[in-house]
């Protein structure tokens, strides 16, 4: 039997399973409503989905709905603003330099989390566990890299900016962990999903504000293509639950290095949908990333 202590492990596949599907549905929607409005449709459909989820739990429960302390407040508006302002760096990032290299910036966020989780709420890593972090976030970047990519890294702006971005989204785990850790008299699964609900709530204000302002087409087609925004905002809620509970339980920066195994999904769908051949370098990468990631499940 695996003690709650250890669902963190299973909750962060989960979510890292979800993400990637939450992705594709996104990136086939930004077309149609470019970047903010692909954005908005995992908070603005997300977030009814993360009200039944907390109903859910709160008649599981029996838990009373929570008040949360003003300690509460700033905590998850970091969290919440700090992932907006995280995904349009990294936006910019990717206009200025590519895909592959912006990627291994974006990737730094497990080390960077670790060392904000230690600043700001005082997480303990052990020396192991810091070590498996540097391991698997190597190996990401040297997945990520390719041929010819290593200049990019000399270029100042986009590795400013792409750095940058992965501070901002470690400082958006932070975030959300704080504000659950301040939920008082609840269960963790009772104030994980509580900050979900508040969270969402905050980010689709803020984009859908924004877009009322700098764009009111896009909100007129996201209405018009609510089906398959429906399921987007489902997954989008459904991953972001389950990194809720995963922060519930353990610091940030185990879940934002075991969620590295993501990149591991992605290879082998690109290995087995599209049969497109591993080199060398990228199972390296690999091994290094099972490495770091065997080490932090394992001390």
């Amino acid at each position: 039997m695996i003690s709650i202590a250890a669902l963190w492990i299973p909750f962060t596949i989960i979510a890292a399973l979800g993400q990637v599907a939450r992705n594709a549905m996104q990136r086939s929607l930004t077309g149609p409503l470019g970047t903010w409005g692909a954005t908005n449709i995992r908070f603005l459909f997300g977030f009814p989905f993360s009200l039944v989820f907390f109903l859910a739990v709160i008649l599981a429960t029996g838990d009373a709905v929570p008040w949360p302390f003003a300690a509460f407040w700033p905590w998850l508006m970091l969290g919440a603003l700090s992932q907006i302002v995280a995904t349009g760096l990294m936006l910019l990032a990717m206009n200025d330099r590519s895909f592959v290299v912006t990627t291994a910036y974006l990737k730094t966020e497990a080390i960077q989390t670790a060392i904000f989780g230690f600043v700001f709420l005082g997480d303990h890593l052990t020396v192991l566990k810091v070590i498996a972090i540097l391991i698997a976030s190597v190996g990401v970047i040297i997945t990520a890299l390719r041929p010819g990519a290593e200049k990019s890294f000399a270029e100042l702006k986009p590795t400013v900016t792409g750095l940058v971005a992965a501070a901002a989204f470690a400082l958006s785990a932070i975030g959300f962990r704080g504000a659950i850790l301040t939920v008082p008299g609840v269960s963790f699964v009772t104030a994980a999903s509580y900050t979900l609900v508040l969270g969402l709530f905050v980010q689709t204000l803020v984009l859908t504000i924004y877009l009322l302002a700098r764009a009111p087409g896009i909100l007129r087609k996201i209405v018009g293509l609510w089906r398959p925004s429906l399921f987007a905002g489902f997954m989008g809620a459904f991953a972001s639950q389950f990194w809720f509970l995963a922060f519930a339980l353990t610091a940030a920066a185990n879940v934002r290095t075991l969620a590295l195994i993501e990149v591991l999904f992605a290879q082998a769908v690109a290995y087995y949908s599209f049969k497109q051949p591993l080199s060398a370098r990228e199972l390296s990468g690999i091994a290094l990333i099972v490495v770091g990631v065997g080490m932090l499940v394992a001390v």
